[in-house]
């Protein structure tokens, strides 16, 4: 039988190149308003809505030790709930981040539980859930149908299934935003969370999914504003595919974890998807820009590009999808009441200076295919 454990606090040097702490004291100064119903409802059969936001959830999180999972936890924890973190036990479970005090990380250690395990062995994970119980499961890293019947199976009291999905799931449209209407792509790279909200949907489980487009934010693993901080602070241009006038959209992931707790408890949140990301759009060079201007760095010198003119093998020489790419989130603000706290440069200014800024990152700085645009570039320009 799967044993909970208790987390001891650990205390760890940061290393540039690994999973590192970030600052926390309330979203570090960020306002929570959390629009949480308090009702409380008698059992009911499984699909029944029937959850409650009290202060006694007994919660999973499957992952949650990186990134979404780190902010998310700490804010269950401090609306006093029992969280879980189903993870490998490959990472440490808890990181004290900067500028969180000793008595604050302390008490957020002690208060969460670990469940040790792989989600892939679906035996232990049907066995082990049974044997816990929980009534709330946050799916943050799911990325495959399969992997959610075995959660099913062993919770059939399941209050509520939180999903975290994608706005890659819809299908490219010449008409933007993406809204959570919007025909979707079966054959799209992120297929098996359309899956997965597929089966969520036809399963009678109370069920909540929110599609992120872009996620920044402290302790970010993709390099998203990273790919620009590494070029600033080098002095670098940037290197934008095509145009740079392509419209993308970043949401921040505080913004994304306020989203979560709004979602618990919540019966308008009942089998809906939302999509969360910042309230506005930005091109790729007002994205550069906005790097620049958040970091406190001189304004960038942009080289365009055509990809098509290079081989750059596996090497990938830019970090987002060449292409419009944007949602809408009406439906989270009038619904969930819900709404971002950060604009693109205060959020990218906050991701600098609790994480980049600080020397810490999780890729070292890669210019190879930047040389070689570059290299083209002057070849021409001469």
């Amino acid at each position: 039988m799967a044993k909970l454990v208790a987390v001891q606090p650990q205390r760890h040097p940061p290393s540039s190149f690994s999973l590192l702490p970030s600052s926390f004291s309330d979203f570090n100064g960020a306002r929570l308003h959390a629009c949480i119903q308090c009702k409380r409802k008698v059992w009911q059969p499984k699909g029944a809505l029937r959850v409650t936001a009290s202060s006694n959830k007994k919660i999973l999180i499957m992952g949650g030790t990186r990134f979404i999972g780190v902010f998310l936890s700490r804010l269950l924890v401090k609306e006093g709930h029992q969280v879980t973190l189903f993870t490998r036990g490959k990472a440490p479970v808890t990181q004290q981040l900067p500028g969180e005090s000793e008595k604050d990380y302390a008490d957020f250690s002690s208060k969460i539980l670990h469940l040790k395990g792989d989600r892939k062995d679906f035996d232990f994970v049907k066995s082990s859930l049974a044997a816990e119980g929980f009534d709330v499961v946050y799916d943050i890293n799911g990325r495959e149908a399969a992997e959610v019947v075995p959660i099913l199976d062993a919770l059939p009291k399941l209050e509520q299934y939180i999903y975290c999905s994608s706005a890659g799931v819809y299908l490219k449209s010449d008409y933007m935003p993406h809204c959570e209407t919007d025909a979707v792509d079966p054959k799209s790279r992120h297929k098996g969370k359309l899956e997965t909200e597929t089966l969520l949907a036809s399963s009678g489980v109370n069920w909540t999914s929110l599609r992120a487009v872009y996620i920044y934010g402290p302790l970010n693993y993709n390099p998203v504003e990273e790919w620009f901080f590494h070029r600033l602070k080098a002095g670098r241009p940037i290197p934008i595919p095509n145009s740079g006038m392509q419209i993308t959209q970043l949401g921040h992931v505080k913004d994304l974890a306020t989203a979560f707790i709004q979602v618990l408890g919540n019966e308008k949140a009942s089998k809906q998807v939302f999509n969360i990301s910042g309230e506005k759009y930005v091109t790729f060079d007002g994205l550069a820009k906005a790097c620049a201007k958040a970091a406190g760095l001189p304004e960038p010198e942009i080289i365009h590009y055509n990809p098509k003119e290079f081989d750059f093998g596996k090497k990938k020489a830019f970090p987002f999808r060449d292409q419009h790419y944007f949602a809408s989130v009406d439906k989270a603000k009038s619904v969930l009441g819900w709404k971002p706290e950060f604009d693109l440069v205060k959020g990218l200014a906050d991701s600098y200076n609790l994480d980049f800024g600080r020397g810490t990152y999780r890729k070292e700085a890669d210019f190879t295919t930047d040389d070689m645009i570059l290299g083209k570039s002057l070849v021409l320009q001469t």
